[in-house]
């Protein structure tokens, strides 16, 4: 006897997204406004107020008549002929336009050109050395580009000229967690939110609870965020994965249906929800929810493990070992995907093949001891009875179960050990009573095989 069981996972909190698709300014991570000023007064690093009378609208230096253009070409992301102009605005210049080069740093950096932008950044700054917006920017690229230490450094400089600046103590907040100076990180966010709040702000001092295994205050934080923007989908599907991973499900669900309700395509919300609804044994309407996620992320390795595994509650095997060995095949390092391949190759009774995955699982992830338990029950089917009893010995040594006695007193009986197997069904019952109530009924097939092994123990 052994229990099909199986776990479903999602995409938590802990990994980055793959893509997180348009968002606000305020809202990317770390992110620096990407509009630019159109004037390079260095107190002034947001586009200005129109002016009323002609006599101020005229530009008051050749370096600066073209600003306006070269402003509106760019937030209309027209950047080759951006590029163009500010090449022509330099020549004229002579290379001393500041806001040309600027927003010529800001596209490189688009681009993806990291170092070629942050030179031009440190030009920009040579030409200001006060205007906070330039060190900000020197300090962003050196944050991409993975030097932290250095742009710390500049994000101190640049505190010098803006004490309250929340994206100055934001980004040398992110730069200390990746640092893993914790302490330092949580300090930064929070002076960050003192001095405005903002929901980026938020969500990396919800992960940095996270990080350090607090869940209950990185929850607190999120729902605090909740009062200032309780329509935000990624806050509301954050703290629905944080509830999951507690093991409150209904919260979870509550807070995960609220964020599909405001972005009902979002995958990750999808995936969180279809899980906790496969886990209740609801398996149509889950493969319903994946197929909305199958859309927006079509080679999501979790995604076809969820689906292989509906599949598989379903009993339609030869669909789950498809979708398994598709999510195998875009992430073959995923433990839990082996985990599952063997679970239904043991169902279909292909032992070799259960224990081929089994094995993997074991190797990715040591510390799981149902690999062990299903490893052992897959040895005996095998006929190798020596090694199951060491892996049942592994898992138990591991983890107390239940359920590991009751397989163990199982195999054993089945070799002839019934002195072995009556002192491990002893343990079984031990641990058994020691559930509640509604854990001991929740299961029939244990409740079934336990009157069974009583009898033939004569227990």
């Amino acid at each position: 006897f052994f229990r099909s069981t199986f776990y479903c996972f999602f995409v938590s909190q802990a990994y980055r997204r793959a893509y997180s698709g348009p968002q606000r300014p305020r809202m990317a991570e770390g992110a620096i406004v990407m509009e630019p000023p159109v004037t390079t007064v260095a107190e002034n690093t947001a586009p200005p107020a129109p002016l009323n009378t002609a006599a101020a609208a005229a530009p008051t230096t050749m370096r600066e008549k073209r600003n306006w253009l070269i402003h509106a070409l760019y937030v209309r992301q027209d950047f080759q002929e951006c590029l163009n102009l500010i090449e022509e605005q330099l020549r004229e210049c002579r290379g001393l336009c500041e806001y040309a080069i600027y927003v010529k740093a800001l596209i490189r950096r688009a681009n993806g050109e990291l170092q070629e932008s942050l030179t031009l950044f440190q030009a920009a700054t040579v030409l200001n050395p006060h205007n906070v917006a330039n060190l900000k920017q020197v300090g962003r690229s050196l944050y991409l580009l993975g030097k932290h230490k250095a742009a710390i450094d500049i994000y101190e400089e640049a505190k010098g000229y803006s004490e309250e600046d929340w994206e100055i103590c934001h980004n040398m907040g992110l730069c200390y967690l990746y640092l893993k100076n914790y302490e330092k990180a949580e300090e930064c966010f929070v002076k960050a939110n003192v001095i405005q709040r903002h929901d980026s702000t938020y969500m990396q001092l919800g992960k940095l609870y996270t990080l350090k295994e607090k869940y209950q205050e990185a929850i607190d934080i999120y729902l605090e965020a909740l009062d200032y923007s309780p329509e935000n989908p990624e806050l509301l599907t954050t703290v629905g994965l944080l509830y999951l991973r507690l093991g409150e499900n209904f919260k979870a669900f509550d807070y995960l249906g609220n964020s599909l309700t405001h972005d009902p395509k979002n995958p990750k919300t999808i995936l969180a929800a279809g899980s906790i609804i496969q886990d209740h044994s609801d398996m149509d309407v889950a493969l319903t929810k994946y197929r909305i996620a199958a859309v927006q992320t079509p080679n999501s390795a979790q995604l076809w493990n969820n689906i292989g595994m509906c599949f598989f509650g379903k009993q339609n095997h030869i669909a789950a070992i498809s979708c398994l060995k598709r999510a195998l095949y875009l992430a073959p390092f995923e433990w839990i995907i082996a985990y599952n391949l063997g679970l239904v190759y043991l169902n279909t009774g292909q032992y070799a093949s259960a224990f081929h995955f089994f094995s993997a699982s074991i190797n990715l992830k040591p510390d799981f001891a149902s690999s062990y338990m299903y490893l052992a029950i897959t040895l005996s089917r095998l006929d190798d009875f020596e090694n199951a009893c060491s892996a049942y010995d592994k898992a138990i040594s591991m983890e107390s179960d239940h359920l590991f006695e009751l397989n163990y007193a199982i195999t054993l009986f089945n070799n002839d050990q019934v002195d072995e197997a009556r002192h491990h069904f002893a343990e079984f019952e031990k641990l058994f009573q020691e559930l509640d109530e509604d854990a001991r009924i929740s299961d029939p097939d244990i409740l079934e095989v336990r009157q069974q092994v009583t009898a033939l123990l004569g227990k």
